[in-house]
């Protein structure tokens, strides 16, 4: 195979409409947009949740609470997903980056006990759950919350 040679698969790429590009076409003259109307003028159109007029859903509907700008939110990781590690390893926010276990941590990693661990592991993150540091205690590892 030849780089001449490379095609894509049948039907992949499909030729964009040439709109208003005469009669023969079949989207001349007005291009598809139909006689007229709020939606043929030129940035035509409504908002996004305009309903003409009526009072839109999310005006119609009660607002309740309110969302905490301050909420620290953490990356879980199970214990389970620690199997992955050797026996004795010690487990960081950089080493679970490295394996591919976590992409972008943002405030910080936790652990959580779903799943079963049978590897002795020092763990070295911000926030362990009683039941995940149960687990990792009980087969020989140590945690250590920084």
């Amino acid at each position: 195979m030849k780089l001449h040679e490379i095609k894509s698969a049948a039907g992949s790429n499909k030729a964009a409409k040439r709109l208003g590009r005469g009669i023969g076409t079949g989207q001349g003259k007005t291009a598809g947009k139909g006689h007229k109307g709020q939606r043929s003028r030129s940035g035509g159109g409504v908002r996004p949740g305009f309903e003409g007029g009526q009072q839109p859903l999310y005006r119609r509907l009660p607002k309740r609470g309110f969302t905490n700008i301050f909420k620290k939110v953490y990356t879980v990781v199970n214990v389970k997903d620690l199997e992955c590690f050797e026996n004795g390893a010690e487990v960081t926010i950089q080493s679970l980056y490295d394996i591919g276990l976590v992409k972008n941590v943002k405030y910080g990693i936790k652990i959580l006990g779903t799943g079963e661990l049978t590897k002795a592991l020092t763990v070295k993150v911000d926030k362990v759950s009683q039941t995940a540091a149960n687990k990792i205690t009980a087969c020989g590892g140590r945690v250590e919350v920084e």
